[in-house]
Order: structure tokens, then sequence, then C-alpha cells
């Protein structure tokens, strides 16, 4: 199914979208993206739909194409201060606020948005799979928090950050409950399971 270009009748129609919410460690990230108007690609899509290879290609065609992009991190200690959702939200309006252009009207993946300045906004379900900008940010979100996730892993490699990148899997529990938890992981999250255990 073909995306669809625009939402609002404005043609500087901001998509936005974050990746990261789930994970155990790092920050959550989300990207504002406009596009134009013209803008068309077969392989884009929601960036879970797509290959680490495909996000990679993509990158650099939407940077190039669009009228402006933006992302942004909130790291750990601040998602514990304000909760994941607070996080994601705070991460969309610090990646509009970074865009060069002032959009006119901002579509939203998922369902909860708080509004920034007064811009019009709609949220949408699966909207990263059914909107360009919206699935442009899902992408840039994914990658740029992959990259961070990969520089990290550097520092603490027995959680496999560069693989896992940071969600919950079975290889990163067991870590924790070897190595104990590090600065990156957020300690609001239920880490194991067993999480009276965990010395925090």
């Amino acid at each position: 199914m073909r995306l669809k270009s625009r939402f609002s009748k404005f043609s500087l129609e901001c998509g936005t979208d974050e990746a990261g919410r789930g994970c155990l460690a790092g920050p959550v990230t989300a990207a504002a993206v406009i596009l134009p108007p013209t803008f068309q690609n077969l392989i884009l899509n929601d960036s879970k739909l797509l290959s680490k290879n495909k996000r990679n290609q993509l990158k650099p065609i939407i940077e190039k194409d669009a009228i402006s992009f933006a992302y942004q991190h909130v790291f750990p200690d601040e998602i514990d201060a304000i909760n994941i959702l607070n996080a994601s939200l705070l991460a969309m309006h610090k990646s509009i606020e970074g865009l060069k252009s002032t959009p006119e009207f901002i579509i939203v993946d998922g369902n909860r948005f708080n509004p920034y300045k007064d811009i019009p906004f709609e949220t949408i379900v699966k909207g990263d799979s059914k909107y360009v900008s919206i699935a442009a940010a899902s992408v840039l979100a994914k990658t740029y928090r992959d990259a961070y996730m990969e520089i990290i892993h550097e520092e603490f490699p027995m959680y496999n950050w560069k693989q896992n990148k940071g969600y919950p899997t079975k290889e990163h529990r067991e870590a924790i409950k070897k190595f104990g938890v590090t600065k990156y992981h957020r300690k609001s999250f239920r880490l194991l399971p067993e999480q009276l255990q965990l010395e925090l």
C-alpha cells in the first residue's frame, strides 16, 4: 500500500515519531520531518517493517530531500523523572523545535500528544505505516537511536546493546542479573521480572 503524502491541506506538514519507548536502557529518541509534497519513495515504510540496511539506505535520502528534519534524545534520568510517556512527548516537542522551518500542521504517530505552541495537530494510530512524513520520522528516530546504542555498547559490551539496542531480550536481562545496572539503564522500569532481587 502506498503511503499518503499529506493529512492536511498545509504544505509545511510535519510528521513526528519516536523509537525506544519499550527499552530498558538508553534514550527515547524522536524525529520530526517536513517533506516536500512531491516526495515519493517505494521502499519507505514504518521503520519496524524495514531491515537495518533499508533504514540506513533511506536515512540520507530523507535528509537530502526533506525541507527540514531534526531528532532529539531524552535520556534515562529524565525518563525516570517524568515517565516514559512524557519523555516520548518531550522528545517529539524538542525535535519539532529543532526544525529550521516552523510547521503549519503536525501529524503524530500514535494516540497521544501534547499541543506544541498553537500549531494544529492530529494523532494517527499506526501513522508510520500510513503517511510518508511519519514513516520518515520513524526511520530517522530509529537510525539515530541505534547509532547511539552502538556507541554506548563499547562502554558496556556485556549487555550487547549493539544487537538488542536496549530492548528487554532474555540476554539483556541475564546481563542485568549478572552485572547489575548502569547509568544508561532506566531505573523506573521493571528491569527484571523478579525486581525485588535487584539492588539499585
